[in-house]
Parts: structure tokens; sequence; C-alpha cells
């Protein structure tokens, strides 16, 4: 079932290109910030960053609307700031300050905002999958015209979550868009090494899903294959599946040594990169001009400068209240 999804996209607003490049922009510098914060020792725990990834945040996000459901992994900073959690509240979970979107007690993994429908931010590789399944099976149920987008890396494609929630998902055309983030290393493990088949659309497709392919470095290609799926999915043809081709320009993690590929390859693949590609071809439409770029540079660095002195000042969780959420609440 490999192909096109059947009717042309309704044409993008005019301005929806200089929105995608401000929200890579966003989420560029939130990343490289987060690693300055990082080395400070001002937020502790894990960090995995998504620099280079940019464009899948950005344009899939850009194309679903706020009753839809969105599961992600634990490189997710990307696609939070993109669904609209205000970056203030992303800024306090990083540093585990009671105003975070998980009341601090999420850190970097675990962002979550059940009133935006951002279900996670989840430490388990493949473990969004079920959760995922499981909304879209609900909204379904209730006859709600709404889509569940659920995010995951290449290497979750080698779980048997994966087989089990498309097969299910299939079975019972379920509003779900999987969309496979392949940045080509599942932690340290090469694509090759781990999968036979590293066509990862054609393997979605052997369970019946219409899946194709997608450019990951191209925001504008990210946007457009969204809506053809988003408009099939509510159109009840079940669920459909991207695969989302990326790469990250940073190791898995801050604890990784980025051993297991050479520099060589990250630098050519450095020549992709979804920000200066953008924003170059919007300077040559003169849709954009140098000012213009760097106002977009200056707004981004304002607001994370406001989000990281609103969670220095934030207060952090009172001990009296750690068990909550834990034990049922007394009566």
């Amino acid at each position: 079932m490999l192909g096109e999804v059947a009717g042309a996209p309704e044409p993008r607003p005019e301005n929806s290109r200089i929105a995608l490049l401000r929200q890579m922009i966003r989420i560029r510098r939130f990343e490289e910030r987060c690693v300055r914060l990082y080395s400070a020792e001002r937020i502790r725990g894990f960090l995995h960053l998504y620099i280079g990834e940019e464009a899948i945040a950005a344009g899939l996000l850009s194309e679903i609307g706020p009753a839809d459901a969105v599961v992600s992994t634990y490189r997710e900073h990307g696609h939070a700031l993109a669904r609209g959690i205000p970056m203030a509240a992303l800024m306090a979970e990083m540093f585990g300050r009671a105003s975070g979107c998980s009341g601090g007690r999420g850190g970097s993994m675990h962002l979550f905002d059940a009133g935006r429908r951002f279900y996670g931010g989840n430490a388990i590789v493949a473990g969004g999958l079920p959760v995922a399944v499981g909304l879209a099976l609900a909204d379904a149920l209730r006859e709600r015209p709404v889509v569940t987008v659920c995010l995951f890396g290449d290497g979750a494609m080698a779980e048997g979550e994966f087989h089990e929630c498309v097969n299910l998902a299939a079975l019972w055309r379920l509003p779900v868009l999987f969309a496979c983030e392949n940045n080509r290393y599942a932690m340290g493990t090469a694509l090759a090494r781990e999968h036979a088949v590293t066509d990862l659309a054609l393997r979605a497709a052997s369970y019946g899903l219409v899946s194709w392919a997608v450019d990951g470095m191209d925001a504008e290609a990210v946007a457009e294959a969204t809506r053809r799926a988003v408009t099939a999915i509510r159109a009840g043809g079940g669920p459909c599946f991207l695969e989302l081709r990326s790469y990250r320009f940073r190791a898995h993690s801050l604890y990784d040594a980025d051993k297991y590929r050479q520099k060589s390859e990250i630098e050519d693949w450095k020549t992709q990169d979804p920000i200066p590609r953008l924003s170059s071809a919007l300077i040559a439409s003169g849709e954009l001009d140098e000012p213009g770029l760097a106002e977009l540079e200056r707004a981004a660095a304002a607001e994370l400068d406001a989000a990281i002195v609103a969670a220095e000042a934030a207060a952090v969780e009172p001990i009296a209240d750690l068990t909550r959420h834990v034990y049922a609440e007394p009566s």
C-alpha cells in the first residue's frame, strides 16, 4: 500500500514558511542553551538533544489541531515546543521546578501537558506506541474526529510493541499517524546493524498502512506529507505511517562519547541542516531578508532568557508533597 493519499492539500498560508523557520530556530536555540546549562550543572539528569531534527517537529506539528493528541519519546523538547507548551514551563521542568509542565517531577525525558493533549515524553523505547493506540481507540469509541500522532525513533521498530501496535491500529482502522524519526542510529547502533530491511516505510506497509518516506531535513516536505496523511486519516482511511529520514548532529545523549560514527559523516549531514536550508530559500525568494532573520534570532534569545529567569526564580516542590501522585490521596 505504498503510494499517494488521494486528494490535493489546501494551499498553505503565505507566511507559513517563515513560521516553520521561527519554530526551528526556537527549538535549536533551546537545545543549545540546555547544553550550556547542563555543562554548568544547572540542569541535572539525562539530556537527549534534538539538534538536526528540528524540521520534523516544526513541520509535523504545524499540521495538526489542538484537539489532536501527541505521544512522544525521550528526545521530545522540540516536539513540546512545537506543540505550544510555553518555553518557560519547559525550562522550569528542566530545572526540576514546581512550575514545570510536569511539576518538576519529569525532567527532560517526561514532558507532559494534558491540556494540550501532549502525552509525554516516554523514557522507554517504543513505550509510547501502546499509549498512542489506546488514545486513538478511546477517541474512536467516542466518535471524536481527531488524530493521534505517535512519534518514535528507528530503534522502536525493532521492539515488539511496534509490531503489536501497528497491527492492532490497522485491524481496527484507528486514527493514528505513526511518525518514525529515522535518524540512522538507535542510541549507538547503526540502522543497517539493527534492521535487516532498512526501508522502514516498506516494513510498515506490510501491515496494510499507507506508508511513505519523507526528507526529514526539509520542514516543508514534512508539513506536506503530514497534511496528506492527516487528511486521509480524518476521512476514515485508517492509520498512516511516515518514515521521516533525518539525522541528529549530536550524540545520543550528553553521556554518550559518540564513537560509533565518523566525524566526516556528521559534517556531511550538516550540509543538509534544515535551518540554513530554509532560511536560504526564504532569502532567495525575497520572503525574508537578513534583518528579518536576525529578528527571529533575537526573539528566540529573548524568549529563552526570560524562560531561564523564570525557571531559576520558581519554587521547588515542597518535601511534604513528595509522596503525592505516588499513593492514593487520603479521603
